[in-house]
Parts: C-alpha cells; structure tokens; sequence
C-alpha cells in the first residue's frame, strides 16, 4: 500500500511522522485480503489444506466433487475471489461477487465464469437484492457431491440483502438506518438482520444444503463471533425474536418501526413464523467456517512495526466499544498519562487500540465513527507536547465520508480555536468530518479493500 495516503499536515509536522505512516500502513497491509486466503489455503494436486487462525484445520480432496461453486461478498470480495481462483483455477465451475461501489476489479483477472455485481452499503439498495437472488438461485443448483466456497468480509450484511416473506426494501432500509442512528452496535443490528432477512442466520447454509459448504471470513466484529459476522449466514443463530423485540424496546424505537416489521417480529415471537435454524440442525453437518484475518493481526502488525522503529509499543486492547465520544476521551487521558508520567510504557511510545465504538446520532453534520471519536479526544490533549492521537477505519471510509479517520495533537484545540472552530459545536452536530478537514487533520486513504474494525494510536514522540 502506498504510504502516502496517510499524510496529514499535523504528521507531516510531527517528529517522527514518516515512522507513523509506515506504522498505519502495516497495519492494512497485515490483513491484505487476497494473502490471507493465499496463507490459509494450500493445495497440492487435488488435495486442499483449508486453515483458520485458530489453528484450526480441513483436508478436502477436490476431486469428490462434481461441481465446485464461489460466493464472494463484502468490501474484501473482489481481492479474495481473485486468489481464490488462482488456487482452485481449472476446478472452479463458477461464481458471484458482490461488492461495495467504489471498490476496484482492476487489479484482478477474473475469468468469465465469475460474475461481478455492485450495490450500496451501509443502507441496502435494490442491486444488492437482485444480486443476492442470482447467488440463492447459483446456491440452490449445488447438490450433494458439490462444493461451495462463500468469501465473507466487511459489508457483507448490507450487501447480501434478501427481505424476508412480507417485507419490502423500504422497511429494511429504514429500520437499518433507524438503529445505525440509534447508536446499536453491530451485535444488535445483526440479530435484527438475520430475523427479517431469508439469508442470514444460517440461511445461505439452508440454501446451499445439501451440498458441502466452505466459508472463508474476514473478521470485522470484536471477539470474531461467527454468528454475527455478516450475520452469519452460514451458522447456526443463538439469537431469537424476543431478543429483536428486547433491542427495538432498549432504544425507545418501537414506534418507528417499519409495522410489516414489527408484526413480522410479534409473529414471530408467538411461534406463526419460523426461528432461524439452530444448532444441531442438519443443513450444518456439512458446513466448516474458518477465520482468515482480523483485527488483532493488523494491531499486532503495527505495534511489531513501531517496536521496528524504535517505539515503546502495547497491544492496550482489541475490544473497544462504547460511544465514540466517550472512547475519545478514554482515549485522550491515557495519552495524558504518558505525557505526564511516562505509563503505561514510556517515550517514544505506541499504544495500539482496536475495537469498533457506535455514534448517537442527534445532529445534523457529517463525519463517523473514528472521526468522532478524535474530536471528543481534542480537548483533552490541548497543550501536550509531542503527543498524537490517530484514528484509523481499516477500510479506509470511515461512516458516509472519503475518510479513515482523523489526527488530534496537543495543538488541535488552540488551532481549531484560530480558525473559529468549537469542538463542543462541532459534536453536538455529530460534525467531526468539516472540523478536522478545516485544520487539515483527515486522513483520506481511499478504500483499502479490507475491513478488520478500527484502529485507534496513541503516540508520544
């Protein structure tokens, strides 16, 4: 990845900015899609090693089957598809992608079997439903001596989207954009998905059954929970329709509802509409999930680059979540606590945080998540000397803005302040994205074509 697209005037200014660069960079480049599938899948002949981060392992034999399919969805899919048709090349019978816009192909040979669909994320849009119904009717052709492998990354939710029976477009859409606002986090807003959605919560398992079915994922949920990655199209669903009706009530949205939703989830609460298939379930007998890449080995990667470039560095925690402002301010006091006292570790130091926060949303402005999170950090830091916080979207887009994230340093506030610019204003219009492009602070990179949550770096030079 080039370097480059990390520069913003403060890491320009700073002391050792070229190091921070190089830092971030390492971070993408850990979870470079196309070398994880690469890394976890070996072949030999006909003879397939399929791997998981956890050790955990799959010996397969190509030639047992007649037909071998291959489902691609998410922001990593066109990448991950790529080196998966290098490795199985002549056995690949066909396949789907379905990607987020914006995401380049270029980059990558795909044959004519594969077909390439687009569509819109994080709100649904009709493409995705339309793509999403040549996958199901690509699935439902596998038989039992065939293969299917599904490429999982971030976005996939969105992207693979299928209305369950009653629902239209519309009322997905809204409730979507109703508990994004809200500030749910994505286990909520998954367990919501997988109960108005036929695909989720097992239901690309359901469809591809009985054939045997592979799913290779990229991480981009905390603690890696499968069942809630893409929500879990290919495992068995612990959550239930009560669970739904519990969250819709927790946020005070009950009459914001789409109706042919809530009468969906009331049915389905009283036993008319069917669960999401659980475990024991029979369509999962044939059915092996494997974790390729997450959040922790891009926070690893960094903090082994920073120790490279001479830094104090610590993993502090890849499980941050919470409401971004408040993270910001966590955030913002353990830099002071370097400044001041040299802890937890001491100058130079590099402090790696991983995680994904949520936004409330109450205004009207602009920015995410990892934005926001730095202009709640600004205050705080005012006056520390040699000191950064860095926020970074490891997919490069950082909420509905070109952004990854934002810098803070210790001058952010007595700059922002010369420019007429009140962080307090700025938050309160959940407007982080104009306040950091007005001191020259954002870090736009471009979509990097992966997705392991965020990063946030704590840096005292």
């Amino acid at each position: 990845m080039d370097r480059n697209i990390f520069w913003t005037r403060s890491l320009r200014a700073a002391r050792k900015g070229k190091d921070v660069v190089q830092i971030l960079a390492a971070a993408i480049n850990a979870v470079d899609p196309k070398k994880a599938v690469q890394q976890h899948l070996r072949r030999s002949g006909n003879k397939l090693i399929i791997s998981g981060i956890n050790s955990q392992e799959l010996s397969i034999n190509l030639s047992d089957f007649n037909y071998i399919f291959m489902v691609a969805v998410g922001k990593a899919s066109i990448p991950m598809a790529g080196a998966l048709v290098g490795i199985l090349a002549e056995k690949l019978t066909s396949g789907i992608i379905l990607s987020k816009d914006g995401l380049h192909s270029h980059e990558v040979d795909l044959p004519a079997s594969l077909k390439l669909y687009r569509a819109a994320h994080p709100i649904p849009d009709e493409r995705g439903v339309l793509a999403t119904q040549q996958i199901t009717a690509l699935l439902k052709q596998a038989g039992v001596n065939d293969l299917v492998f599904l490429l999982v990354s971030g976005g996939a939710s969105a992207l693979l989207t299928s209305p369950a029976d009653g629902l239209t477009l519309l009322d997905y859409q809204q409730l979507t954009e109703i508990l994004l606002n809200s500030g749910a986090n994505i286990n909520e807003l998954n367990t919501l998905r997988k109960h108005i959605d036929i695909v989720k919560g097992g239901g690309l398992a359901r469809i591809s059954h009985p054939a045997r079915l592979i799913s290779l994922i990229l991480s981009d949920v905390i603690g890696d929970p499968i069942d809630v990655i893409a929500s879990g199209p290919t495992t068995p669903d612990p959550t239930t329709f009560f669970q739904c009706s519990q969250i819709i009530d927790n946020y005070g949205i009950t009459s914001r509802i789409p109706i042919r939703i809530s009468s969906l989830l009331s049915a389905g609460i009283v036993g008319e509409v069917i669960e999401t298939p659980k475990q024991g379930d029979a369509i999962f007998h044939r059915v092996n999930n494997f974790i390729i890449g997450n959040n922790w080995i891009s926070a690893e990667a960094a903090c082994e680059q920073a120790k490279q470039a001479g830094f104090n560095s610590m993993l502090l925690s890849t499980h941050l979540q919470g409401e971004a402002r408040q993270a910001g301010q966590f955030i913002a006091a353990i830099a002071k606590q370097i400044a001041s006292l040299n802890q937890p570790i001491s100058r130079p130091a590099c402090i790696v945080i991983g995680g994904e926060t949520t936004v409330t949303v109450t205004g009207n402005g602009l920015g995410g998540r990892n934005q926001e999170l730095a202009l709640a950090a600004v205050c705080q830091c005012a006056g520390l000397k040699d000191v950064a916080i860095v926020t970074l979207a490891t997919d490069g887009e950082d909420g509905p803005t070109d952004a990854a994230g934002a810098v803070v340093t210790g001058a952010s506030l007595s700059e922002a302040a010369e420019l007429g610019l009140t962080t307090a204003d700025y938050l309160r219009d959940n407007d982080s994205y104009h306040f950091f492009k007005a001191l020259g602070d954002l870090i736009i990179s471009g979509p990097t074509n992966t997705n392991v949550n965020d990063l946030s770096f704590i840096f005292a030079f």
